[in-house]
């Protein structure tokens, strides 16, 4: 196949997508594809810019976001006229964050007629505003942590969130721009700081707990894994450097556990109308309840993401699930089209 993959863009995730798009890319080669590299950023990479251009590691933040703004929005109908891009099979999307997985890339390439990977536009906003994922999760019966809206009222925190809090942008990953609140006195500092990366932010309980993650590809849901970290939360550091975290595939839990966490993940995915892969993060409680934290339709595809290790843990080669992924594009946007 001919595939272009989409990486980098002009979300604070920008570092992390750089290194999901060096992994994808040379996977798709190794089985024999004929890969285009391009950052929408800057256009196509050409062969002899790409040692310089595809970083594999990440930077222990986001870039900031003076950086960001200077980056300009990419016209892709443009960037699709460049000859390197003609006759393409499937664009594979290993973009994250903002012009990448929440729809605005993916209504632009409906209009292309060209499959692309992941879930369509309208999965992709949904999964992205964790406001809206977390009330259709309710209505599909998956657990949530109580949340409420910034602006709130102290007491309206107090009674439906109650403390500790997690305060976080709502249109965010990587957890970029997140943090946990002990009291109300913390709340300002927190949620100013989570309006520096998103016009909306969200204050939800915090659930201590064991962190659980599903991967989910096609219609089936890979092993589930636990992740150790050596900080509170699973933050962006702890994310993306070597030796920060332990990741689990599969985790060491009970069979009805395993299954339920699975199930619970499935009705997530489908909730959203979520489509091709995605991986959907939980927590698991001191009572063995289960809380659905957020779904990512684009999951990192770096060498230390969960994605590609669930699915190793399910057997499948990390080329295999690169490839797989591209053949679930070509198929749902032959079959059903894009939601």
């Amino acid at each position: 196949m001919k595939i272009a993959v989409l990486f980098g863009g002009i979300s604070a995730e920008r570092d992390v997508s750089i290194a999901s798009g060096a992994q994808v890319i040379a996977a798709l080669r190794s089985g024999g594809h004929h890969v285009v590299a391009v950052d929408p950023a800057s256009g196509v990479i050409r062969p002899d810019d790409e040692a310089r251009v595809l970083r594999p590691g990440v930077a222990t933040a986001p870039p900031d976001r003076a950086t960001l703004e200077r980056m300009r929005m990419p016209d892709i109908h443009a960037l699709l006229g460049d000859a390197a891009l003609t006759d393409l099979d499937v664009i594979f999307i290993a973009l994250h964050g903002a012009f990448g997985e929440d729809g605005t890339l993916q209504a632009l390439l409906d209009t292309t007629g060209i499959p692309y990977t992941g879930s369509g536009m309208l999965g992709s906003a949904l999964a992205m505003d964790k406001d809206i994922s977390k009330r259709l999760f309710e209505v599909a019966g998956v657990p949530t942590p109580a949340w409420v809206m910034a602006p709130a009222a102290r007491d309206e925190i107090e009674r439906s969130v109650g403390f500790p809090a997690v305060v976080k942008p709502s249109k965010q990953g990587s957890t970029v721009g997140l943090s946990v609140v002990r009291g109300a006195g913390g709340l300002d500092a927190a949620i100013t700081e989570a309006f520096r990366h998103d016009d909306e932010v969200l204050i939800e309980r915090f659930i201590a707990g064991r962190e659980l993650t599903v991967p989910i590809l096609g219609e089936a849901a890979l092993p589930a894994g636990e992740i150790i970290v050596q900080r509170e939360i699973f933050d962006y550091e702890s994310k993306y450097q070597p030796g920060m975290a332990q990741e689990i595939f599969p985790a060491d839990l009970p069979e009805e556990t395993a299954r339920r966490v699975s199930g619970l993940a499935l009705r997530a995915h489908r909730a959203l109308k979520l489509g091709g892969y995605s991986r959907i993060d939980f927590r698991l409680d001191a009572d063995g309840g289960l809380w659905c934290l957020e779904a990512n339709t684009a999951p990192g595809m770096t060498a230390a993401s969960l994605f590609p290790k669930g699915a190793a843990a399910a057997g499948i080669t990390f080329p295999d699930v690169c490839e797989r992924i591209c053949r679930l594009a070509v198929e749902e946007h032959r079959e059903r089209g894009r939601v």
